[in-house]
């Protein structure tokens, strides 16, 4: 009986159960503070609601020089959270309230010789702080400062003095295995254009044929071209285009170098780069510190060898190189989420700050240390190399607009706002919310998104200011770490098109 009595009533309990949770379900979604907008989005691209957080404030003037916050959105927002390369944002804020905009990278030279009747007779010592844009207009200027001293010729090899970093730091690993990749060059006191060859490939103006050029500037190397011109759209031009860097050793032990191009090239190509890592860095700097010596019209009595080693105790210093201004690093590093040059801000706070060699942990102490010094306690915050370039950094969507809030009541809060990448207009937000802000054309003050971008496997995220339409600043950040990331760009560009439009009324959110 008993038996029977289970048996007609388990159905019914079964459908009472799945009542009440379709019930919870719908009483759940009526509350959600998201827009429907970005829900829609999320569900049209599979990604559940717990992939995602979101911190939206409205940022508002309080007293002269302070401003305030009030919270407009929130969901999961104290959930520490892959930032990707967002993380740049705390990098850089800090980097500049630390060491000012003003800040320069120091490259000093040394010599163990002599100069005569205007040859330098000695080894010339490079002596790097990671000046992260010694790009070859800079290092043109510092040859001219060279040859102010007197110098026409030098008989003598170069030494690199990379002691400003710990070893650990300069290793190269990757999180994807792509190490040729320009994003993935690790860290260096002596770092050189970046050490990325950029190949200009592009049609002929004069003629069909494929012209390539490069920079920068290598004293031994060779381009053979033996690519075919073809009448086909520019569409993934880079599948049939086949490289090779084949280094051979010169008979005065320099590193000879020829780079190969085959396969095809599109002839709707208007210009492409082809960007490769594919060279030692001291075979690198060493090519490139002679091409600019002798483009500057100076000479060698030998091609130099180039190899590490310290500065001696009685060599004597020739020159200090100061190198662009942080302020403009800094644009760099946020508009177009340089990594490397973020890598280096961080190992700079460690170097100036507690001197060398310079480790990724004593940069994160001084970060630490600017956080409190700021009354913000963010817990779960992990800086592996303050790029984002990074599977373990961590930080929360609700931390990061607490960075934002904190920019705007700092000396150098305009610079920082100034170097986020535009939408519609620079950088990685260039091609996004185009549509969205043609609707503002007729406007005469335009709203505008300045947003930090982040992207790796399974994470997208954004992190920024957005004007609306009726002149409001919000901050913004919001992450989305799911194997489905990559989909979540349109829910993105669903939630700075909601702040631009204000945001609808409470009622219309679901």
């Amino acid at each position: 009986m008993k038996s029977l009595v289970h048996q007609l009533v388990r159905p019914f309990l079964a459908i009472l159960w799945i009542a009440s949770s379709l019930s919870s379900h719908a009483v759940k979604a009526q509350d959600l503070p998201i827009p429907t907008a970005i829900t829609n989005s999320l569900e049209r691209n599979q990604i559940p609601l717990d992939a995602l957080s979101i911190s939206v404030t409205e940022i508002e003037h309080g007293k002269p020089g302070k401003h305030i916050a009030k919270t407009v959105l929130d969901w999961r927002a104290s959930e520490p959270m892959n930032p990707a390369s967002t993380m740049k944002v705390l990098t850089t804020l800090a980097g500049l309230d630390i060491l000012g905009p003003q800040y320069r990278w120091r490259t000093k030279i040394f010599t163990d010789g002599v100069v005569r009747q205007g040859t330098l007779n000695g080894n010339l010592y490079l002596q790097g702080s990671g000046d992260p844009k010694l790009i070859p207009e800079e290092l043109a200027k510092l040859m001219k400062d060279l040859q102010a001293l007197g110098i026409q010729k030098i008989d003598g090899n170069l030494f690199f003095d990379r002691s400003a970093y710990a070893p650990s730091v300069m290793e190269h690993n990757t999180i994807d295995g792509e190490s040729l990749r320009a994003y993935n060059v690790p860290p260096d006191p002596l770092l050189y254009a970046f050490r990325t060859l950029s190949f200009q490939i592009g049609k002929s103006r004069t003629a069909d044929f494929i012209d390539i050029s490069y920079t920068p500037a290598l004293s031994q190397l060779k381009v053979v071209n033996q690519m075919q011109l073809v009448d086909r759209s520019c569409d993934n031009w880079k599948s049939n285009v086949r490289f090779n860097l084949d280094p051979e050793t010169g008979s005065n032990n320099d590193q000879l170098l020829t780079a190969k191009f085959s396969g095809t090239f599109p002839s709707a190509c208007k210009g492409v780069n082809y960007n490769v890592v594919a060279i030692d860095a001291n075979t690198f700097l060493t090519q490139g510190f002679t091409a600019a010596w002798e483009l500057a019209g100076g000479t060698w009595v030998k091609p130099p060898v180039g190899k590490d080693g310290a500065v001696p105790v009685a060599a004597r210093l020739l020159l200090q190189f100061e190198g662009i201004n942080l302020a403009d690093d800094v644009q760099d590093i946020n508009k177009y989420s340089n990594n490397v040059m973020a890598r280096q801000l961080l190992l700079t706070l460690a170097l100036e700050k507690m001197g060398k060699p310079a480790t990724t942990a004593n940069g994160d102490l001084v970060i630490q240390s600017w956080l409190k010094q700021n009354s913000l306690n963010f817990s779960g915050l992990v800086i592996e190399n303050g790029s984002g370039l990074s599977r373990n950094e961590a930080i929360s969507a609700g931390q990061m607009n607490q960075l934002l809030l904190t920019a705007r009541n700092l000396p150098s809060g305009e610079i920082f706002y100034n170097s986020l990448p535009i939408a519609g207009a620079d950088g990685t937000m260039r091609n996004r919310l185009m549509t969205q802000l043609r609707k503002f054309l007729h406007l005469k003050k335009k709203p505008e998104a300045r947003i930090k971008t982040g992207s790796l496997a399974d994470v997208r995220a954004i992190s920024g200011y957005v004007i609306s339409k009726s002149g409001k600043m919000y901050a913004v950040s919001s992450f989305i770490n799911h194997p489905n990331a990559w989909k979540g760009l349109d829910a993105h560009d669903q939630l700075l098109s909601w702040l631009l439009e204000d945001g609808p009324e409470p009622k219309q959110a679901r």
